[in-house]
């Protein structure tokens, strides 16, 4: 209550998660199952067994971020994380658009990981390619059957959330448990029937150059996002000032060197790194050779549960999210999203909302090739555009010596701090050139030649700050310096 009143707010979330629900809040909102399944033939295709080694450079530039995000954590334990920190830093616009960009990421990666379902279910048993033909997310008929998997999916996500946050971290909790186990018996098939040695990865297979490989980091990028999900839901967690900060660099750290490990096992325990299947089919065609047509489904039925996990914890952190806002009267329709439901203790209308817009995001892209790696590589970009409108102003303070000094007993960076952040700058730049770089084979599969599809990350990001803008301009009156928490709403 009192860590809650410092800030001008009131407990209306239930505070009843402990440390291993926080932990899980952002390890499944990575979530390496869901996630190297659905990017790993993507990863090889570009830069072949070469791209093992954009994982370490992306473990380590979000390691940077993450220990920022850290210290941020213990000073402001409040929902919305990124929001809530990018407002303490930048008053104004400044810190109003980081949480706008977060939440338009977070929609985008709804959508995102709800698709991933298709790279899956096929793949266990062909009845769930409900509308026939190819299964290939990078085929129109794929594209709408993971259309409509994934809208499926978002409709049990907006029922979940719903129903409470008790609910929520009790499937979560079990289902990142399951994805643990999966990842372990994952790693020891493919350890036990590997075919050649971890040296793979330092010989380079196909044609991959320098740019293959840049192009590559999309799946580790993709991958390592989200952790700070485990800090997003500190107003429910119990010690949120010591628990979240340590949450938050655990689902980091297990997430990334899973990850590691994931992906380096299957290079060494594919059938084949030249015949095609490898970058065609990613990891349902390495699990099924090592486990065989038995084991194999079973296990990738393990990885559907970690895609719908994932799927539900994003929108779990999508949902804090809008509620941190509304709360402030920072969107449109404030006072409906602010409100808290007696029974459950949950935001109702943020779960709707989020559902409703994820979904709406799906349809508008029925039978749409491109539609997977235009989204992955969309919510890349925004997520690390909001990541550093976190850490650009945290530098500024810590060079003009204006952050205040933390506690005893709250997680700091000391003297190290102006060198962590600095680098976490300047690998957020970076990446972000990177994944938004024009590249033909991720934003333009059908070959148009049109700059508009090769340019749409920029488009999309220059869209959300205009209309975010607008939006600003019709919340705030002009000179308002400092937004307001709205009253309670019983």
């Amino acid at each position: 209550m009192s860590e809650l009143a410092e800030f001008g707010y009131k407990q209306e979330l239930r505070r009843s998660l402990g440390g291993f629900s926080a932990f899980a809040a952002g390890f499944s909102f990575v979530s390496i199952l869901t996630t190297v399944f659905q990017l790993f033939g993507f990863g090889f295709s570009f830069g072949g067994t070469l791209f093992f080694w954009t994982w370490p450079l992306v473990i380590a530039g979000q390691l940077m971020v993450a220990l920022n995000f850290a210290e941020l954590a213990a000073r402001f334990p409040l929902a919305g994380s990124v929001y809530q920190w990018a407002k303490q830093l930048s008053r104004g616009f400044g810190g109003w658009v980081a949480g706008w960009m977060m939440l338009i990421g977070c929609v985008v990666a709804l959508a995102s990981a709800a698709i991933a379902l298709q790279v899956v279910l096929p793949s266990v048993w062909s009845g769930f390619q409900l509308v026939g033909g190819d299964s290939s997310v990078t085929s129109p008929t794929g594209a709408t059957n993971a259309v409509l998997l994934g809208a499926l999916l978002i409709v049990f996500t907006t029922a979940v959330n719903a129903a409470g946050v008790r609910v929520m971290a009790r499937i979560n909790d079990i289902g990142v448990a399951a994805e643990l186990l999966g990842v372990v018996v994952l790693l020891t098939g493919l350890g036990l029937f590997a075919v050649r040695g971890p040296q793979v990865v330092t010989h380079g297979t196909g044609e991959a150059g320098v740019g293959g490989v840049l192009a590559s980091a999309l799946m580790a990028a993709y991958v390592l996002y989200g952790f700070d999900t485990a800090a997003s839901v500190a107003e429910e967690t119990k010690n949120a000032r010591k628990s979240a900060p340590r949450a938050v660099l655990r689902a980091l750290l297990v997430s990334g060197l899973g990850g590691l490990a994931l992906v380096l096992f299957a290079l060494m325990a594919a059938p084949s790194l030249t015949d095609g299947q490898l970058a065609g089919q990613g990891l349902p065609y390495v699990i099924k050779a090592v486990f065989g047509d038995t084991l194999g489904p079973i296990f990738l039925a393990d990885v559907a549960v970690a895609v719908v996990v994932c799927t539900l914890t994003i929108q779990t952190g999508t949902i804090r999210l809008i509620y941190a806002m509304a709360r402030d009267r920072a969107l449109p329709g404030s006072r409906a999203l602010a409100k808290v439901n007696a029974r459950t203790g949950t935001p109702l209308a943020p779960a709707l909302l989020s559902g409703a817009l994820a979904i709406g995001l799906l349809l508008l892209n029925v039978g749409n090739p491109t539609l997977f790696s235009t989204l992955t590589a969309t919510s890349v970009v925004v997520v690390y555009l909001a990541y550093l409108l976190v850490t650009g102003p945290l530098l500024v303070k810590r060079l003009r010596g204006t952050l205040p000094s933390a506690q005893p007993g709250w997680f700091a960076l000391g003297r190290w701090g102006v060198v962590v952040n600095t680098l976490a700058v300047l690998y957020g730049l970076a990446m972000i050139v990177n994944i938004a770089w024009p590249r033909a084979e991720i934003y333009d599969l059908a070959g148009t030649g049109s700059p508009w599809m090769l340019l749409f990350p920029l488009e999309f990001v220059a869209a959300t700050v205009v209309i975010g803008w607008l939006c600003w301009l019709r919340l705030k009156p002009a000179g308002t310096p400092a937004l307001e928490p709205v009253p309670a709403v019983s």
